[in-house]
């Protein structure tokens, strides 16, 4: 397995304040990994966003950086914040407050994958947390805050957009929301992490291609949206998550025949939320 965290794929020019952000991604599976877990190869993948740094790899055409994981959330998520580590699956860490997301097993290391399939037998060492959180965690996070102040820095604003996807089975409950079930949920923390003018536009530009949209229900933006949304600072951070039914076999987990028709839609939907970006600093008078 590489050691390099990320994959960073820069346009010829940045003209646009948008960064593009994959965190979940990642199938470079380390061998050991492999032979700790008690899943198989198959199933130990079901908690990625598979293929989606490939459905928005056109970014960099429309002048936006994107950079996607190259670890796979099974193995250090990159949705979470390095403190969240759970003592049920860490040796030496001390029970803190309660968080959600650590009870269930969903931590910055996880305990589980998808349907709550427990990944070890028992747990691994505060020595290999530590190790993962340093090889992986922390670069991708400075080099992700980094393209971020490039933009704050050139237009004045910045935008990240973090792309998800979310299994069918999770919306099925909504078979009967009026509009029919939503194929991509945007969450911007109930607003706290976007400004509302850009959820709009970005929620127009999704519906122009056809799409169902909806909001913060029942996907709202975990650690990214929360900790990189600051609206009243210029950095808006807004969470996509896309059926991923419309573009592959869950099964599977291979791409279907629709693939390449939903990734060229989505193509137009990237351009237009790149778009949004291009407004720069006024000149100073001199």
């Amino acid at each position: 397995m590489t050691k390099h965290p990320y994959q960073l794929v820069l346009p010829a020019e940045r003209t646009t304040s948008v960064v593009f952000s994959s965190p979940h991604s990642g199938c470079a599976y380390p061998r050991s990994f492999l032979h700790q877990t008690v899943l198989d190869e198959h199933t130990v993948r079901s908690s990625e966003d598979a293929f989606v740094d490939q459905l928005f790899a056109d970014a960099q055409a429309f002048g936006a950086p994107l950079i996607s994981a190259q670890v796979p959330r099974a193995y250090v998520d990159l949705n979470r914040s390095h403190e969240e580590l759970d003592p049920a699956v860490i040796t030496g860490v001390a029970r803190g407050a309660h968080n959600p997301r650590v009870s269930s097993g969903l931590g910055v290391i996880p305990r589980v994958v998808a349907n709550g399939r427990a990944i070890y037998r028992g747990k691994i060492t505060r020595h290999e947390a530590q190790l993962r959180l340093s090889t992986y965690w922390f670069p991708y996070h400075d080099t992700l805050q980094a393209l971020l102040d490039d933009s704050l820095s050139a237009f004045g604003e910045a935008i990240l957009i973090d792309c998800h996807s979310m299994p069918h089975e999770a919306i099925s409950a909504l078979d009967r929301t009026p509009g029919g079930r939503p194929e991509v949920i945007l969450g911007d923390r109930f607003g706290a992490s976007a400004h509302c003018e850009i959820v709009d536009q970005i929620t127009a530009a999704f519906k122009r291609a056809g799409f169902r949209v909806a909001h913060n229900a029942p996907f709202a933006g975990a650690y990214i949206t929360q900790h990189y949304g600051r609206p009243s600072r210029g950095q808006h951070a807004i969470q996509i998550e896309i059926d991923r039914s419309l573009y592959m076999n869950e099964q599977l987990i291979r791409p279907n025949r629709n693939f390449d028709n939903f990734r060229r839609t989505l193509r137009g939907v990237i351009a237009e939320i790149c778009r949004i970006g291009h407004r720069r600093i006024p000149m100073a008078a001199e």
